[in-house]
């Protein structure tokens, strides 16, 4: 299996979301299972069939979250190096063509959520910046076209 790179939160989140689906989730989901069984005949029950695939799905993320904790290389954010860009370094840009800045946190795929501000080691910006320094105009291809960024600032995640 792949490694999954998680940065200390990240896989405090994780195991949090894999404890409440163990705990909360799956009793919430043979208390349906239970109800709809009340109901009589369950080979014509659709709540029965629908609380089944859900307790089947839950146990599909279950699985799907515990192999990624057993695969997970923490990054070391107090080694995080901030001359170069790397996983786990706060990132401040600025778009040379348009001048707009941006600041992010370069996380692996896993951690990975725009809305947060937190993007991907493997996206075409994440991948193009990772090695450079601060200063350094960096090119990105992207689906928009090529977009050339200065790395204004690198700090530690």
């Amino acid at each position: 299996m792949a490694e999954t790179i998680l940065t200390a939160d990240g896989a405090r989140e994780l195991e949090e979301q894999l404890e409440k689906l163990k705990t909360v989730t799956r009793k919430e989901v043979a208390e349906q299972i239970k109800k709809a069984r009340e109901f009589g005949d369950i080979s014509e029950n659709a709540e029965y069939d629908e609380a089944k695939n859900e307790q089947a799905r839950i146990e599909g993320e279950i699985i799907e979250l515990e192999k990624k904790l057993r695969s997970a290389m923490i990054i070391d954010e107090k080694g995080i190096d901030t001359k170069t860009v790397s996983l786990g370094a706060h990132v401040s840009l600025e778009d040379i063509k348009s001048k707009t800045k941006m600041e992010f946190t370069i996380v692996g795929s896993t951690e990975a959520n725009p809305a947060k501000k937190r993007i991907s080691n493997e996206s075409p910006v994440g991948a193009a910046l990772l090695g450079h320094k601060k200063g350094e105009k960096v090119e990105v291809s992207t689906p928009g076209g090529t977009v050339t960024y200065k790395i204004a600032k690198i700090e530690k995640g």
